[in-house]
């Protein structure tokens, strides 16, 4: 498949607006909203992770989506995922082009409710960790995660209940939880789910 670059905004921007979008309302849960950013190095694809540093509240040293908490002066999510990108790893909010937005996905240990921005830089960004919450960044090809390979699903117990638990296999890096489902609804919305590969997102 060519993914050249209009090509990849043509197809999820006709993905995001063809279909109606869950908005979970917050309640007692504490709205965030997270930046997924697709930028191109070598006319290829690649997606954004930010790896948490030990020193930070919640999900130390996993890979997430750079983002964080809305706050009283965010306009919109679309504007604390662009706020929270810049904060975390440096980028410019001016490079990005917001191409829609994804479900929004209720987190069940740290009760977040989190608003999954699409962005994407057509030219590459300076990008660097902040060091106090972010300790590296991590860009992977979209191909490798499109490889059904790549992924797999455990069966985890809480509450008295068994949940599935997305994983994507990098190299010596795992992606998985909350970031790990987010990421599963974005490919399987996009290009729907390759064979053999992981099953579309559970609401």
């Amino acid at each position: 498949m060519t993914l050249d670059v209009q090509t990849f905004r043509d197809r999820v921007q006709a993905a995001l607006e063809t279909r109606p979008r869950r908005v979970a309302e917050a309640g007692d849960r504490i709205p965030a909203a997270v930046l997924l950013l697709v930028v191109y190095r070598d006319q290829e694809p690649h997606l954004v992770f930010a790896k948490k540093t030990e020193t930070v509240p919640h999900h130390k040293g996993q890979f997430s989506f750079p983002g964080g908490l809305v706050e009283t002066f965010d306009g919109s999510r679309v504007e604390t995922a662009l706020r929270e990108a810049r904060e975390e790893i440096g980028l410019d909010p001016e490079a990005v082009e917001v191409l829609g937005i994804l479900d929004d996905v209720p987190t069940a240990t740290t009760r977040f409710v989190i608003t999954p921005v699409v962005g994407l830089c057509a030219a590459p960004p300076a990008l660097r960790p902040d060091g106090r919450e972010i300790e590296r960044v991590l860009e992977v090809s979209l191909r490798h995660l499109r490889d059904p390979a790549a992924f797999r699903e455990e069966q985890w117990e809480r509450d008295g209940a068994t949940h599935p638990v997305a994983f994507f296999t990098c190299g010596a890096d795992v992606i998985w939880g909350a970031t790990a489902r987010i990421l599963q609804e974005f490919l399987t919305t996009v290009f729907g789910p390759p064979e053999g590969g992981p099953p579309p997102a559970g609401p």
